[in-house]
């Protein structure tokens, strides 16, 4: 990482994230897919993702494999067509609430592809990533949405200029082109608990993640 970026992510931080930008409550799995977000650029954004693998099964450990360039072709028709995709998110949240995190909040992800946000485009660029184990039209659990909030109020005491206004799904940053987190993502539940909750600061040093 640049040292001008170092210096300006420092200034952003209010939190008591470490200064890597990997969360203690989270299982780290780092991933090879990223890269330095451009000098100069906060992080201001907030994208929501779903992922299943294979497609709507929510058992082992293919995703982590996905995002670590592991994936065996022969293992599921559907692996065929992506096995050679080099992509990742910052975080991943499964079923059961349990956290992992492949990419440093302070750098790229590469997880939304062709995108942009009011106007602005590469979005990878100034935003964090957060794939949910699930489908656009299965119901996320309760312990997703518990860690979500969680992740999300820490995310937004690190980078303030993420606001409930920023945080967005896939499918509003690449219309067209996905879908995600789709219907079944509960947006009014979520916005409505992250409101309802007090700040980090405020609260018991306890995270509703599993690691």
């Amino acid at each position: 990482m640049a040292a001008e970026l170092v210096v300006n992510i420092q200034d952003e931080k209010t939190s008591a994230l470490p200064v890597d930008g990997w969360m203690g409550a989270a299982r780290k799995v780092p991933s090879p897919n990223f890269n330095d977000r451009p000098a100069g650029v906060p992080v201001s954004l907030l994208v929501l993702h779903n992922i299943s693998l294979p497609p709507a099964q929510f058992e082992g450990n293919a995703i982590e494999r996905f995002f670590l360039n592991e994936l065996e072709p022969d293992e599921h028709p559907y692996f065929q067509q992506i096995h050679s995709l080099k992509v990742s998110a910052h975080f991943l949240i499964r079923r059961q609430g349990e956290l992992i995190q492949f990419v440093s909040v302070f750098d790229r992800a590469w997880h939304a592809g062709r995108s942009s946000f009011e106007g602005r485009s590469e979005c990878n660029d100034f935003s964090v990533g957060i794939e949910l184990e699930g489908t656009d039209d299965l119901p996320y659990s309760d312990a997703q949405y518990a860690c979500l909030v969680s992740v999300t109020q820490e995310l937004m005491a690190v980078f303030p200029a993420i606001t409930p206004e920023r945080i967005v799904g896939h499918e509003h940053v690449a219309p067209g082109r996905k879908t995600d987190p789709g219907p079944a993502f509960d947006w009014s539940r979520f916005l409505n608990q992250l409101s309802i909750l007090k700040p980090k600061g405020d609260q018991e040093d306890v995270s509703p993640c599993v690691s």
